[in-house]
């Protein structure tokens, strides 16, 4: 079983960035798939990027392509969420998921969440 916990959400400039970190306490982290959501007010729920747990990365959001960097650091049980040229769009609480070894974009394939962290983009 894993524990995910999000860490990293701000209030930040149209245009800035932020870094933000999956923390998974927890046995066996490296045969997990770690997958970044994110839900706006009113929206669904949508799937980001996610890294398998062979590192190989899946992206299933146009709209963040080129701008979001996903990375996974073993020995440190984190997932990280680099995003760059931020827009009020992407303005959501953004969760981290784990589900074993591959990745999904469906988040009903995911059994292991955490609790969300703000991300807010205002001028």
């Amino acid at each position: 079983q894993l524990q995910p916990v999000e860490s990293g959400g701000a209030l930040v400039q149209p245009g800035g960035s932020l870094k933000l970190s999956c923390v998974a306490s927890g046995l066996f982290f490296n045969s997990y798939a770690i997958g970044w959501f994110r839900q706006a007010p009113g929206k669904e729920r949508e799937g980001i990027s996610c890294t398998a747990s062979s590192r190989v990365i899946t992206n299933y959001a146009d709209a963040v392509s080129g701008r979001f960097t996903i990375s996974r650091d073993n020995a440190k049980n984190t997932v990280y969420l680099q995003m760059n040229s931020l827009k009020p769009e992407d303005t959501a609480v953004y969760y981290c998921a784990a589900r074993g070894y591959l990745c999904s974009g469906a988040k009903n394939d995911y059994a292991y969440w955490g609790q969300g962290t703000q991300v807010t983009v205002s001028s």
